[in-house]
Parts: structure tokens; C-alpha cells; sequence
């Protein structure tokens, strides 16, 4: 016999094994097999699916932070420019402030030196009028050194006395 013509008795015996083993494997060896593939295809498919799904929200959360981002920024630009037109304000307040105080300064300073000035031509005035006595009283007493003048000087006076009194 050779190796490449089996015996008539093996290759029944043969057979016979391969039957029983197709029909061992188709009966309790197949189903289980191919329910794991299958259960593995509807696992794959599911994690695909999960993962198309997580992209889809991936993507849709990049698209809201692109437009929330975009709504800070707007945001942004306008708190910053209300901050400018704060500080704009305040700075022509402060300014405006200050020209009133300066005004108010001026005026009192103003008023201050009329008033120094008014009481520097009342001193000049006085010392005037005290000079003034002084020099018509040294002039009286030298013209009126003899009794008979000083009579003159009396009646006089008491006559511009009673002229300005009637």
C-alpha cells in the first residue's frame, strides 16, 4: 500500500471520525462560534456607532465653544470699551473738577488780595490823615504861638461852626 492510497478500512474509519466530529462541532461547536462572531460584529458595529456618536457631539462641542469663545470675545471687546468710555468720562469729570476748583481758587485768591489791597490804602489812609494832623498841628502851634492869633483862629471857626449848622 502506498502513502498517497489510503486502505479502504481508514478512510471509512476516517470518515466515520470526521462525521462525528462535523456533527459534534455543527451541533453544539458552530452556534456558539459563530454567536461570539456575531456577538463581536454587533460589539464592533455598537463601539463604531459610539464612536460616530462621540464625534458627531465632539464636533457639535467644538462648534458651541467656537461660538461661545466668539461671544467672549465680543463680550471682551465690549466690557473693554465701556471700560475706556468710563475712563473717559471720569478723566473729563476729573478735569472739569479741577478747572471749577481752580476757578473757585482764583476767585478767592482774587478776593483775597482786594480785600489785602483795600486794607493796605485804609492803613496808607489813616497814616495819611495821622501825618496830615500832625503836620497842621505842628503848623498851628507855630502860628498860633501868640494869644491874639489863636482868638482869630477861634472866632473863625465858630463862625464856620454856625454857617454850616444854619
Amino acid at each position: 500500500m502506498g502513502l498517497l492510497q489510503p486502505e479502504s478500512g481508514l478512510l471509512f474509519w476516517m470518515l466515520l471520525s470526521f462525521g462525528i466530529v462535523f456533527f459534534v462541532l455543527a451541533k453544539f461547536g458552530f452556534p456558539v462560534i459563530t454567536k461570539m462572531v456575531d456577538e463581536r460584529k454587533n460589539y464592533i458595529q455598537d463601539s463604531l456607532d459610539a464612536a460616530q456618536k462621540a464625534n458627531e457631539q465632539l464636533a457639535s462641542i467644538k462648534e458651541q465653544s467656537d461660538a461661545i469663545l466668539a461671544s467672549a470675545k465680543t463680550e471682551q471687546a465690549k466690557i473693554l470699551k465701556d471700560a475706556a468710555d468710563t475712563r473717559e468720562r471720569i478723566v473729563n469729570e476729573a478735569r472739569e473738577q479741577a478747572k471749577i476748583a481752580g476757578a473757585k481758587e482764583m476767585e478767592e485768591i482774587r478776593k483775597q488780595i482786594q480785600a489785602e489791597k483795600d486794607q493796605a490804602i485804609r492803613d496808607i489812609r489813616r497814616q495819611v490823615a495821622e501825618l496830615s494832623v500832625d503836620v497842621a498841628e505842628k503848623v498851628l502851634r507855630d502860628s498860633l504861638k501868640d494869644s491874639k492869633a489863636q482868638m482869630s483862629m477861634i472866632d473863625r471857626l465858630v463862625d464856620e461852626a454856625m454857617v454850616s449848622k444854619s
